[in-house]
């Protein structure tokens, strides 16, 4: 009978959990608190923090993880590098890229953004990381977790789960870190500025853009064609008009599947023994540098053009310059309400917070190219 019991019990997780899983079980309710009680990426942070349940749970017990196993199938979305272009197919079929179009001239503050990736790049490469484990981590200051992902699925997949799980707690932290980032490199006057309405982009101009930027993009940086190119066949779905059904498939059914099923890959990468190192805190601390830098690379460009400019633009809307579509804008109108109630630039800041999605993956496909 004893026996019996003995060996029942040496067939559950009970015998085998250390305490490093605990600490992740932990982690998982963290994620899921954020994600539930505070409605942060509530559609990101909830599969991930499920998928670090499904990872902590003894493997050789479950063969969930083992090869030819569920997530180990489902990975292969992820290794492949398929799953992030699909996230943008859906993205480009849910964005409108009219703000950026009737105020070109901010689609540099998208540009001036992405500084965040390159300073972290220089400072994880620089304490000790690899170019491509670098690369990596600096594309977090992007805010961009797709393009995170399929940058890091190619150049260092050992740190995955680090990176992206970082990637998106930053992204979901949006509200906290950029008020006080742009409070600090603005004065009450210029948070007050006020700017003239968007001008009328007619039918013609959304149309060609996708398929503008597409061509360009492949002829300067091919690297970055799979995902800017499903970007903009996402947007041409929604500019088109009379396809309403691709429209509908790539930004419900494609984009919600495929953000579960890469959701619940990326926290099943979290195993104890692979997050649980110095190494994945370093990354968390490297991220937050890289995205502060990002909001503030923003901010500070946009200061520097209203020196030239007869016209000014409220600096608020650089800090949007993150790929954070459209919360960064949103924080952005909501600090200049604070100052002016009446003022209303959230589609001013719609343009640099879409033209930083072009950029981060612009970004990558820079890395991709030069680091081999």
């Amino acid at each position: 009978m004893l026996e019996s019991i003995r060996s029942f019990l040496e067939q559950t997780a009970f015998s085998q959990v250390t305490f490093g899983n605990l600490v992740m079980y932990f982690v998982a309710a963290l994620l899921l608190y954020v994600a539930i009680k505070k409605d942060a990426e509530p559609l990101l942070l909830v599969p991930i923090s499920f998928g670090i349940i499904l990872a902590n749970i003894p493997p050789n017990l479950t063969g969930i993880l083992d090869e030819g196993g569920l997530i180990w199938h489902l990975k292969k979305g992820v290794s492949t590098g398929i799953f992030p272009p699909l996230i943008f197919l859906g993205i480009g079929a849910l964005t409108d890229f009219s703000f950026m179009l009737s105020y070109p001239i901010t689609i540099f503050l998208g540009g001036a953004a992405q500084i965040g990736i390159f300073t972290s790049f220089l400072l994880a490469n620089a304490i000790g990381f690899d170019l491509k484990q670098a690369a990596s981590i600096g594309i977090i200051g992007s805010a961009d977790g797709p393009t995170a992902i399929y940058l890091t699925s190619k150049f260092a997949p050992e740190l995955l789960s680090a990176i992206a799980i970082s990637a998106y707690s930053y992204i979901a932290l949006i509200p906290i870190l950029q008020p006080p980032v742009s409070k600090l490199l603005t004065t009450k006057k210029e948070r007050m500025i006020r700017m003239p309405p968007p001008r009328p982009v007619s039918r013609l101009e959304r149309i060609a853009f996708p398929v503008v930027v597409t061509i360009v993009s492949a002829f300067i940086v091919p690297q970055a064609l799979p995902l800017i190119g499903m970007l903009m066949l996402g947007n041409l779905f929604r500019e088109a008009g009379n396809v309403k059904r691709l429209v509908e498939g790539a930004s419900r059914f494609i984009l919600d599947s495929v953000t579960i099923i890469l959701m619940l890959c990326v926290g099943a990468s979290a195993r104890a023994e692979v997050f649980l190192r110095p190494q994945s805190l370093m990354i968390f601390a490297l991220g937050a540098f890289a995205f502060v830098c990002s909001i503030a690379g923003g901010i500070l460009f946009a200061k520097f053009m209203n020196l030239f400019l007869k016209q000014k633009i409220n600096p608020l809307i650089g800090a949007a310059g993150v790929s954070a579509v459209p919360m960064s804008a949103r924080v952005a109108q909501k600090l200049a309400t604070e100052e002016d109630p009446t003022n209303f630039i959230l589609m001013h800041a719609m343009s640099p917070n879409v033209a930083g999605v072009i950029g981060s993956a612009m970004a990558a496909g820079v890395f991709l190219a030069l680091i081999k």
